[in-house]
């Protein structure tokens, strides 16, 4: 391993039966926390017929109820949070299916632990104290931005605030600022190739020899593309707002070899998505996570949805998991940002001019992916009433969903149905990798 001890933490230090034991002691508390305190869990569980001190060894875990996104947004806003407000630091927020967000809640303690989670993130990724962090990852309720700046700041960096969009002014800050460490999504990262060349800059001559991309999934080929046109390391890093946000699990740059689940805060199982049963080591299935730490929120075997493999420890004792290679339901990852067909059609529904009959049309635009709702007009919609509702959708998306999208507000009946239903998702994507 090319990193120096010393740099580790005690826990990236700790042989596999000592992490099994605290993990263990971890997984108790959590428990006896969310049961005493959550009044979800207490019910939940009781209806399962386990209790937290049934559970005695973390293979008891199984016997335990998922937490879904539904429960969740059942709960809105506070219902899953186990403090009382006056200890909560912090909100974060991410859509729900329904448009309406899921509300996470940190104490103090959480937002320590999640930088800590972040910064040795970024130390595993190759950053180091005294670097110079460029975090364009979007500021806001969305868990990116914060979450990279604090951890990056706990690691000792000096952060840019750059946040996304202005492409030709992130361009000039990377010129004159000199980062040497970016946190971006990938596709982001290509369009900020495009711009250095279309300045006439090479991007090789930049000062960057680190990137850490999150937010949506990418492939090898990609990675491959950005380390031989930016001359940098590429590596991967995973997180969700309903666990912590970003800093969840870590690709290491010595072996890029998958994401290290920093264990002792997160325990992750493989289940089977349809039957829920726990899958051995090394057999894909839905990643589902129970924290081990978390006060504010504490959350029980949550099903993210991704489908990915756990793999044992190979950089760090933690064990690791494949690049998420997809979802167990219908969510689309937009540059980054999650968008579901329902949220989609409750925009829909409430535009003046078109009937509640839509279709996604997923495109590959250059190397970034591009979508177009496609909507049906209403038997009396002029051509500006088409128009109008075609602005409308745009905005409604960009501002409830915060991704830009184009709209085409087509015939009556014209969109292709399949025994009367309209078909949700057209995947015309170039498929890369």
């Amino acid at each position: 391993m090319t990193q120096a001890a010393d740099l580790l933490d005690p826990a990236e230090r700790l042989d596999l039966d000592g992490l099994r034991a605290l993990q263990l002691e971890r997984l108790r508390n959590s428990l006896r926390h969310a049961y005493e305190n959550v009044p979800f869990y207490r019910e939940s569980f009781d209806q399962a017929g386990v209790h937290p001190d049934d559970c005695r060894s973390l293979s008891d875990l199984s016997r335990f109820p998922f937490t879904t996104k539904a429960d969740l947004r059942a709960n809105y806003p506070y219902g899953m949070f186990a403090v009382p407000q006056e200890r909560i630091r912090r909100l974060h927020a991410s859509s729900g299916t329904t448009g309406r967000p899921t509300v996470v809640g940190y104490t103090e303690n959480d937002l320590s632990m999640w930088a800590d989670m972040v910064a040795r993130s970024l130390r595993a990724a190759g950053a180091r104290p005294g670097d110079i962090a460029h975090i364009a990852y979007g500021y806001g309720l969305f868990t990116g931005g914060l979450g990279a700046h604090y951890g990056a700041e706990r690691l000792g960096c000096t952060v840019i605030p750059a946040s996304g969009g202005m492409t030709s002014r992130q361009v000039t800050l990377i010129q004159d600022l000199k980062p040497s460490v970016i946190m971006v999504t990938p596709s982001y990262m290509l369009t900020l190739l495009d711009e250095f060349e279309r300045q006439g800059v090479d991007p090789r001559s930049t000062s960057l020899r680190v990137g850490v991309f999150g937010a949506e999934p990418w492939t090898q080929d990609m990675r491959r593309e950005i380390e031989e046109r930016f001359a940098i390391d590429a590596v991967d890093i995973y997180g969700l707002s309903e666990v912590i946000g970003p800093g969840v699990a870590q690709e290491c740059v010595e072996t890029k070899d998958g994401l290290h689940i920093w264990e002792d805060h997160f325990f992750p199982e493989v289940v089977d998505p349809i039957t829920g049963e726990v899958l051995p080591e090394g057999e894909q299935g839905e990643l589902v996570f129970t924290s081990l730490t978390k006060e504010a929120m504490p959350i029980v075997r949550y099903r993210t949805r991704d489908l990915t493999r756990l793999l044992p420890g190979t950089a760090r004792v933690f064990r690791h998991m494949e690049k998420v290679t997809g979802r167990s339901d219908d969510m689309v990852i937009l540059r980054g940002v999650n968008l579901f067909p329902t949220q989609i059609e409750e925009i829909v529904l409430r535009t003046p001019g078109v009937a509640p009959h839509f279709q996604l049309r997923l495109t590959t635009s250059g190397r970034m992916d591009a979508l177009t709702v496609r909507a049906e007009a209403r038997a009396d919609a002029d051509a500006a009433t088409r128009e109008a509702a075609a602005r409308s959708i745009v905005q409604a998306v960009k501002d409830g969903i915060g991704v830009s999208v184009e709209a085409e507000i087509v015939d009556p009946e014209s969109l292709e149905r399949s025994v009367g239903k309209i078909r949700r998702i057209v995947d015309l994507r170039e498929r890369r990798g």
